[in-house]
């Protein structure tokens, strides 16, 4: 049978070649390869689409959240909240700018930030939070968000995986001071290489914030505040706008693929007293960046999918405070911990064969049901 990856980017680009190297075209015939009016276009565009009325691309998902640690003047002596639950880079800007991470746990259904822990969480050092929208769907931040208003904390939001997403109708960037979005080229709205973007509705944080992407300067060569090179590539703007207006699409068909791994597996019991799918409430837009779920013996599953051709990952398979660069760090997460044992991602992407998902969970159901015998 033919394998089953975990994306498939040159089937992405084959139907999409002329948008795109038409873009590609027109940026290197135009001789400005930095920032300039692809960018500043591409800004406008994905401002609009989110509904804010300012975005400052950056040059990747990593550099949009360091650069608004940066910008919010987080530093030195302050504490900044982030859950223990997600990518590495999270956590990691955190430490970049001189403060000291603080990790809590999530809930066990969305693998989100436990809104109560993160309240439970502050102190007078605590500067500002990092709230991920993870795998896709966001977070519980409505009530979380006001209070760390009143106290003068700052809220990130990392929707790195979750650009689209909503809650209560509301989508990325509602809720915090600044959202952060990633364009790595397996994201739903991927570029060719590394590419992110800060969006906001606060037109003074978006002025430090481009100021921040280029050394800090508001004008040439006077620097009114430390900042970094983080400027996008025009060429990675001009493919982003290709693409932007297919977003909504690969949306569709990834919650399409989503309904039918839960359709299919109804058919099978026993693979649902052993696998937890992902359950989507009527308030909730999850747009399924990573379709993940919660196995027993999680790891054998994992190794007899790939003897079938099918590939799967673990996001993540420890939480943050346990990888080495932030050993001494003892925060008690339970929920993450356990998440760590049990998560797998199967492929859900918009490139996937339509008998797809029926393959893998028939695959997943012969795992559990062999064991059972």
């Amino acid at each position: 049978m033919q394998p089953i990856a975990m994306a498939d980017l040159a089937g992405q680009f084959a139907r999409h070649a002329g948008e795109i190297v038409e873009a590609v075209d027109r940026v290197l015939r135009s001789g400005r390869y930095v920032l300039g009016k692809e960018v500043a276009g591409f800004e406008d565009e994905l401002a609009k689409s989110l509904g804010l009325p300012y975005a400052v691309a950056v040059s990747s998902g990593t550099d949009a959240l360091l650069a608004s640690l940066m910008a919010l003047d987080v530093g030195p002596g302050d504490e900044v909240i982030t859950p223990a639950f997600s990518f590495i880079a999270t956590a990691m800007v955190i430490p970049r700018v001189g403060a000291t991470p603080v990790f809590v746990d999530i809930e066990p259904n969305t693998f989100n930030v436990d809104p109560e822990k993160l309240l439970e969480a502050v102190t007078p050092r605590t500067k500002a939070v990092i709230a991920v929208h993870l795998f896709g769907r966001c977070a519980a931040l409505e009530e979380v968000a006001p209070i760390l208003r009143e106290r003068g904390i700052a809220l990130i939001e990392d929707a790195a995986q979750s650009q689209g997403a909503q809650r209560n109708g509301h989508g990325i960037g509602f809720w915090g001071d600044v959202a952060c979005i990633s364009f790595f080229p397996a994201k739903v709205l991927g570029a060719v290489g590394d590419a992110g973007a800060v969006v906001t509705s606060q037109a003074d944080l978006a002025e430090r914030l481009r100021q921040v992407r280029i050394q800090g300067a508001v004008s040439k060569n006077v620097h009114s505040r430390i900042g970094g090179n983080f400027r996008i590539d025009a060429l990675q703007a001009a493919i982003l706008r290709a693409k932007l207006p297919l977003l909504e699409g690969w949306i569709q068909a990834r919650i399409a693929n989503a309904s039918r791994y839960a359709k299919e597996a109804a058919a099978y019991p026993t693979l649902l007293d052993n696998v937890q799918f992902p359950q989507v409430s009527s308030a909730e837009r999850h747009i399924f960046a990573q379709y993940v779920i919660r196995a027993k013996n999680r790891d054998a599953l994992k190794a007899w999918l790939a003897d079938h051709d099918i590939a799967s990952e673990i996001y993540y398979p420890k939480p943050l405070q346990a990888q080495e660069c932030f050993r001494g760090r003892a925060d008690d997460t339970p929920v993450a911990e356990q998440a760590g044992r049990e998560v797998l991602a199967i492929p859900v992407h918009p490139e996937l064969p339509e008998g797809a998902p029926a393959r893998v969970v028939a695959t997943m159901a012969r795992f559990y049901e062999e064991r059972a015998a």
